[in-house]
């Protein structure tokens, strides 16, 4: 089984916002080579 791990940061000016990571993970799932399975993104506010 391949797997493939990578953490994102994000500079946000707001306590809360939303922001369209779409691009960003699909930059990691290309970078991965992963042609099919699962994916899971996790958020983790600091």
């Amino acid at each position: 089984m391949k797997s493939f791990r990578k953490e994102l940061w994000f500079d946000i000016t707001k306590r809360r916002q939303l922001i369209n990571i779409t691009p960003d993970v699909q930059s990691c799932l290309a970078e991965s080579g992963v042609r099919e399975g699962l994916i899971l993104v996790n958020t983790n506010p600091i």
